[in-house]
């Protein structure tokens, strides 16, 4: 079953070190540990690069920006293929963050998927 990954964590955190060398050689280290289910994923830019588009009435607005109020961005993801939530999540736990974040787990939709209440 496919999987995403994704790295939500507070960019402030950064400071000016974004991409900081010592997060990148723990991610790399990461993605050696996990490359038997690593399909693939990417880091993203800082999120003063996002740009939104959001539809409101069926009328479609470009934003700069996430355009949503948090601490945590989403600052990354990784695609991986395992049996099941718990091989998932036993991953997800391995994940590199810096001192606070989350990740989040999302099966990916397939052809045959079936609606979830």
């Amino acid at each position: 079953m496919k999987y995403m990954l994704m790295v939500f964590e507070n960019e402030a955190q950064y400071g000016d070190r974004r991409p900081d060398p010592e997060v990148l050689k723990r991610h790399m280290a990461f993605q050696q540990e996990i490359k038997a289910h690593h399909i693939g994923g990417a880091g993203l830019n800082g999120v003063a690069t996002a740009t939104t588009i959001r539809t409101d009435g069926g009328k479609q607005i470009v934003h700069d920006g996430p355009f949503a109020e948090t601490k945590e961005q989403l600052g990354g993801f990784y695609l991986i293929d395992v049996p099941d939530l718990d091989a998932a999540i036993a991953i997800a736990r391995k994940l590199p963050l810096l001192k606070d974040g989350a990740v989040e787990i999302r099966p990916l939709l397939t052809a045959d998927a079936k609606p979830v209440a």
